[in-house]
């Protein structure tokens, strides 16, 4: 695919087709990793991952009875509303 680099307000910007995005695994609005190496402009998605875990992972970690309760967090201080 041939582009230009094209002014965008003082940035300037590159558009990436549909396609190629699908092909990178990168979608619109998510961060990519910018790097330049040997005169050469390397865009990288992100991993996927947001955090450190997974919650597929910590779920298949939890307790085969495990119930679900309510926590107290004692009386409330200050206007909340509880």
């Amino acid at each position: 695919m041939i582009t230009k680099i094209q002014k965008w307000g003082n940035s300037q910007g590159l558009r990436f087709s549909r396609e190629i995005l699908n092909e990178a695994s990168i979608s619109i609005g998510e961060e990519v990793d910018v790097t330049v190496s040997k005169g050469e402009i390397i865009v990288k998605p992100i991993s996927r991952n947001r955090g450190k875990y997974r919650l597929k992972d910590l779920i298949a970690k939890m307790p085969e009875h495990y119930k679900v309760s309510e926590e107290n967090w004692g009386k409330p201080m200050g206007k909340e509303i509880w």
